[in-house]
């Protein structure tokens, strides 16, 4: 079993790179783990051309394809996500944009292999639940697109800095047991 976690901040040493640490860890002593940062990537916005409709393949050359590489090759994708004005920070989009040559919205499309499942974890500063929930939904929605099965997520409110993940370690932990026991099944 491999899981692909994916910090989707372009910060590599905030809450979310420190969730992504644990996360790793705990699912390390049960499974093959690749950590990815969505910022040591070099890729363009989509431009919209929809050449991909017709071709599905992007006339851009840059890391797309080395991150989707990343994907085809796990059974269980995580993303961990921070709240940049409540909903998923501009580089994830900018990423999740041009994923649309894999996307099953379009005939020809090109595609990761089948049977992943998908979690989502989203954090923000404030208290309440609204931000992160619409991350999650962004989340999920782009997993939908690429056929990974939406699995299960985790909301984390009032978490600024790494200071604020240590106390929420039990609910990380619980949360990576639960992708443990249902990559089992």
């Amino acid at each position: 079993m491999k899981a692909l976690v994916i910090n989707c901040s372009p910060v590599r040493n905030g809450a979310t790179a420190e969730i992504v640490h644990i996360v790793s860890e705990q699912l390390a002593e049960k499974m093959a783990v690749k950590c990815i940062c969505i910022d040591d990537y070099r890729f363009g916005f989509c431009r919209g051309c929809r050449s991909c409709h017709l071709s599905a393949k992007c006339d851009l050359d840059d890391d797309i394809p080395v991150i989707l590489k990343e994907f085809d090759l796990a059974d269980i994708i995580i993303c961990v996500s921070p709240s940049y004005w409540a909903d998923i920070p501009g580089q994830f989009k900018a990423f999740i944009d041009r994923c649309t040559p894999w996307c099953n919205t379009h005939e020809p499309h090109a595609a990761i292999a089948a049977g992943k499942k998908g979690y989502s974890i989203a954090l923000r500063t404030g208290p309440g639940m609204k931000e992160c929930e619409r991350i999650i939904s962004s989340l999920e929605h782009f997993y939908g697109h690429l056929e990974i099965v939406p699995s299960g997520s985790l909301a984390l409110c009032s978490v600024e800095g790494k200071e604020d993940v240590l106390p929420r370690m039990q609910e990380i932990t619980d949360f990576c047991s639960t992708i443990y026991r249902r990559a089992r099944i």
